[in-house]
């Protein structure tokens, strides 16, 4: 009889993320951290030139600067958590004794 471990349900190509980043194929999770902070740079670039256009007097559109704002706040506060929880992981494992 033939193990079932052996059958192969999904194609190659098709294999979930998890099992991608084990054999080394995919994007790390620095490299996923990285595109994360920069598309948070983007937004907050995004922010600050749309209130500059506010603020100069551009005829920029209030409520599009004020979406733009709340944005880059709602991003930075979620990358925040991220770090926290980093730091957190950080923290629980150098305390472990091996």
């Amino acid at each position: 009889m033939n193990s079932i471990s052996s059958i192969r349900i999904l194609p190659a190509e098709a294999e979930p993320a998890a099992l991608q980043a084990e054999k080394g194929e995919g994007p790390g999770f620095s490299s996923v951290l990285h595109s994360a902070i920069d598309d948070l740079d983007q937004l907050q670039g995004q922010a600050e030139t749309k209130v500059a256009g506010i603020l100069g007097g551009n005829g920029a559109d209030v409520h599009s600067a004020m979406i733009a704002v709340e944005k880059a706040d709602l991003s930075f506060q979620l990358m925040m958590q991220v770090r926290n929880k980093i730091i957190s992981a950080y923290q629980q494992i150098s305390s472990m004794q091996f």
